[in-house]
């Protein structure tokens, strides 16, 4: 039996999205078959709602419905943790105890992508460093977000403010036969005085 044009129309749609392959796709399409009227319109509402109301905070670059981010607006400018992509900023933020702001570079450095420093938001990230006392470098440690902080790293430790990378090694509840042997070297390497 030949699928339905609209049917694979959407299934299509679906695909496109971030890790969803082709059966989980057509899975979403039939379930939107499956929907009630009413149900689709608030799944057609919700998307249109992202489209027109989410964009870019002026100042850090994170998603905000407002000009400026509730974050950048009431938290402590003196620091601030420079992040990959917005979604980082919701994963630190699940950590109590940070109270200062963000900036988002939408992307790390990947020559090989097409992805240069002119590309992400490295001069934006500059252009804030007026009364800034430590820039805390949150990328990713696989070799993109490395590099990215190496490089943003040697732009911003000439201009006096303290630069600082995120700590790596073992997860808490991890037991150490399981570690590979790069992050074992890295817990040893960022290993704290008690």
């Amino acid at each position: 039996m030949k699928q339905l044009d609209c049917i694979m129309r959407l299934s299509n749609k679906f695909s496109r999205l971030p890790g969803v392959g082709a059966k989980t796709a057509q899975r979403y399409a039939y379930s939107v078959i499956d929907m009630s009227d009413s149900e689709v319109e608030d799944f057609i509402s919700a998307l249109r709602d992202v489209k027109t109301q989410v964009k870019y905070c002026s100042v850090c670059g994170n998603f905000t419905d407002k000009d400026v981010c509730d974050i950048c607006a009431r938290r402590d400018k003196s620091v601030i943790c420079v992040v990959a992509y917005p979604k980082d900023v919701l994963a630190l933020e699940r950590v109590s105890g940070y109270r200062g702001v963000y900036h988002v570079l939408h992307g790390t450095l990947s020559p090989l992508e097409g992805r240069t420093p002119d590309s992400l938001k490295i001069k934006e990230l500059l252009a804030r460093l007026d009364g800034v006392e430590e820039i805390i470098l949150a990328t990713n440690t696989d070799v993109e977000g490395e590099a990215t902080a190496m490089y943003i790293a040697r732009l911003i430790k000439p201009m006096g403010v303290k630069v600082s990378r995120i700590a790596q090694g073992i997860s808490m509840g991890s037991e150490l036969e399981y570690a590979d042997e790069v992050t074992l070297t890295k817990a040893l390497e960022k290993r704290t005085l008690l």
